[in-house]
């Protein structure tokens, strides 16, 4: 079970979405939102994760809320520093930019855009090495669960990083979240009861990885809403969430984010 030390994660993942105009006004409805009704920083952490092109003005529209609000990059290069590498944006020019936040291994990743072990490896080491914190997911796909493999898959998405990840980068830049793949965008979701017993897994298997596995927060992603946030931010190794279609709501994005901070507390 999971330490009360860990402050919860609410980080709304915009994917391909919005146009620039609805992306600002979706920021300021946010802020307002803090702005009335404030969720302390020490009590629950969020970030949203823009598309790319929109990482700096997201960025500096969240310089204007009233606490921290961090821009989360929704993916990485394999590629480090600089060079020829069309249309790559490296972990050295994300640092530059004051982006200090990474997505990797989201299901689309792996499964839509080729995101092998080795692939997500070198994006890996590439953020961490430029002192990058990253939100590493995990999941498995409906016939993996309906094949009672649903633990094997998790757990070894968890050791295929393990050679990449050193004892303090564990501790400090490693976030782990949990998105069952057939609850992505379908509207499904598990049942709080099936969330926290794989995040009880993951909280195992962590542990057996390094000694800071009490410490690591664990988010619950898939089809998260404010119908079922209370329920999931009430379960032990569930420290938040990663929200998609929900965060492109401000008010919805809210209330997940102040479900977590009130059932930490």
């Amino acid at each position: 079970m999971s330490g009360s030390t860990i402050i919860p994660w609410v980080v709304g993942n915009w994917k391909m979405n919005p146009i620039q105009s609805d992306a600002t006004q979706l920021i300021q409805q946010l802020i307002n939102l803090l702005a009335q009704s404030p969720i302390e920083a020490n009590a629950c952490h969020i970030g949203v994760a823009p598309t790319s092109i929109a990482l700096d003005r997201t960025f500096q529209a969240l310089n204007a809320a009233p606490r921290a609000i961090y821009t989360v990059a929704q993916d990485i290069s394999r590629f480090a520093g600089m060079g020829a590498y069309t249309g790559e944006v490296s972990a050295e020019l994300l640092v530059d930019s004051q982006i200090q936040y990474v997505l990797i291994g989201h299901s689309e990743r792996r499964d839509l855009l080729g995101d092998s072990v080795e692939i997500l490896k070198a994006k890996l080491h590439n953020a961490l090495q430029a002192g990058m914190t990253v939100i590493y997911c995990v999941g498995e796909s409906l016939e993996q669960r309906e094949q009672g493999l649903a633990e094997q898959v998790v757990l070894q998405q968890i050791c295929d990083i393990a050679s990449v990840v050193n004892t303090e980068q564990w501790l400090k830049q490693i976030v782990i979240a949990y998105e069952p793949i057939w609850a992505i965008g379908t509207g499904k979701t598990a049942s709080p009861q099936d969330a926290q017993a794989m995040h009880a897994k993951i909280r195992e298997g962590l542990s057996q990885i390094t000694a800071h596995g009490a410490q690591i927060a664990l988010l619950y992603g898939g089809s998260v809403k404010p119908e079922n946030a209370v329920e999931l931010a009430a379960c032990p190794d569930i420290n938040g969430a990663l929200v998609g279609g929900a965060s492109l709501n401000a008010q919805s994005f809210y209330q997940i984010a102040q479900a977590f901070a009130q059932s930490k507390q």
